[in-house]
């Protein structure tokens, strides 16, 4: 199915939305019997599922994301030709100011069975860098913790595999219908769901739509603004429900086959963040700020991305913004690679940006809401987490099917008025 005036007029669940959380529950709940339709206005990885950098991570600090994503990285690893994934691993690189999360991430893998490796001090990381790469030639780096499963894949041809395995399970995918409004009836329940294909009638929802997501919460008639209950017990009020941050991303043209391991292999991700002063290939300081950079291979290039820009508590997400970085972003980001690795000098007249990043929408405490927001109405809003985070379908559908999800739990919306938020991180770079 693929043009609107093929939809039903009822179905049993309906997912708004094609990318990784949609594609996923629909499969999941498909494959368990149910009658599933999923419409998205565009078309399959649209949205910000099409344009991710695609990196696959269990270096998370909080115990809830740590499980979920090990969850995660198993749905990756089970199909990775469909899923184009490379279980090449993800390398987290640090100054002294994040040995002690990188460490208790470290523990925390360990005690869940999640295979990764931690390195103390300057010379032990360099040693290990130096095995894998040997022209690794950043200084100050004080742990490293090196994660063997996970990778990345793909975006596009990973959202359209996801795809085929929903329709092979029997989900039905209609592309171009868009959804302008609810009819609720008296307990809250969403009756019908309007579209610019007609209208369903429909007995559950699932809202899977990335940055879009104010949108559909607004149309649900939920509370853009909300307050905040702190684990002291004390409240902060009157706090803004999304905040937009914009993620730079670039590619330097090179052949990806330069950027492999001593042994030949392809290389994992590599995140650095540092408070070494960073400087380009002539000598010229680019910040003696802290800052961080991520980079992996892609199909023709090396690809990845730094610091996201705060953008505010509104966002024009149509048309979808993609490709654009702060002037200083090429200098900042191909210094950083050269920085890192030798290999990578000159990266900056190789530079190109790509329709990669884009712009997502962050919820007050910056983690996932996985959770009913109607009696009907399953929201999945994640927060920018959503790309890697592949296996949160199949829970959704657990939950629908009437079971429970000890992995979505922690993600409750209840979580703003009981205070069981998530464990902060201690480090003093934002994005980590």
């Amino acid at each position: 199915m693929a043009v609107a005036d093929e939809i039903p007029g009822s179905i049993s669940v309906l997912v708004i939305g094609a990318g990784v959380h949609g594609l996923s529950t629909a499969w999941h709940l498909a494959s368990a019997g149910e009658r599933v339709l999923v419409v998205d206005k565009t078309g399959v990885a649209a949205g910000a599922s099409g344009i991710a950098c695609g990196v696959v991570r269990n270096n998370y600090f909080q115990p809830a994301m740590c499980e979920l994503m090990a969850a995660c990285v198993e749905v990756w690893e089970s199909d990775p030709g469909t899923f184009a994934y490379h279980s090449d691993g993800y390398i987290a690189l640090g100054p002294p100011a994040q040995e002690g999360d990188l460490t208790e991430v470290f523990e925390r893998q360990q005690e869940i069975g999640y295979p990764s490796e931690l390195h103390l001090g300057e010379e032990a990381v360099t040693a290990h860098m130096r095995a894998l790469y040997p022209d690794w030639r950043a200084p100050g780096i004080t742990v490293c913790l090196h994660e063997h499963a996970g990778g990345y894949a793909f975006n596009r041809e990973s959202m359209f595999g996801l795809a085929d395995k929903a329709r092979a399970a029997g989900a039905e995918i209609a592309t171009g219908v868009e959804v302008t409004g609810f009819e609720f009836d008296a307990s809250g329940a969403v009756k019908t769901v309007e579209t610019s294909a007609g209208t369903i009638e429909v007995e559950q929802v699932v809202v899977a739509v990335g940055p879009w997501i104010a949108t559909l919460w607004e149309m649900l008639g939920l509370e853009d603004r909300i307050d905040v209950r702190q684990p002291d017990g004390s409240v902060i009020e009157d706090q803004p429900m999304w905040t937009y941050w914009y993620l730079q991303e670039g590619e330097v043209q090179v052949d990806p086959g330069t950027f492999v391991t001593a042994d030949g292999r392809g290389s994992g991700v590599i995140h650095l963040d540092s408070d070494q002063p960073l400087r380009d290939d002539d000598g010229r300081l680019i910040t003696e700020k802290p800052w961080g950079i991520y980079f992996k291979p892609d199909r023709s290039s090396v690809q990845g991305g730094a610091s996201p820009l705060r953008v505010g508590h509104t966002f024009t997400v149509d048309p979808y913004p993609t490709g654009t970085v702060e002037a200083g972003f090429p200098d900042m980001w191909s210094a950083a690679l050269s920085h890192c690795l030798e290999r990578f000098a000159g990266a900056r007249q190789l530079y190109r940006q790509a329709r990669s990043g884009g712009v997502g929408a962050f919820t007050v405490d910056n983690f996932p809401v996985f959770d009913y927001m109607r009696p009907n109405v399953f929201v999945a809003a994640d927060s920018n987490h959503g790309y890697k985070m592949i296996a949160v379908g199949s829970e959704i559908a657990r939950v629908l099917r009437g079971e429970h999800s000890t992995l979505l739990r922690p993600f409750a919306f209840e979580r703003f008025s009981t205070g069981q938020l998530h464990p902060v991180s201690h480090s003093p770079y934002p994005w980590s």
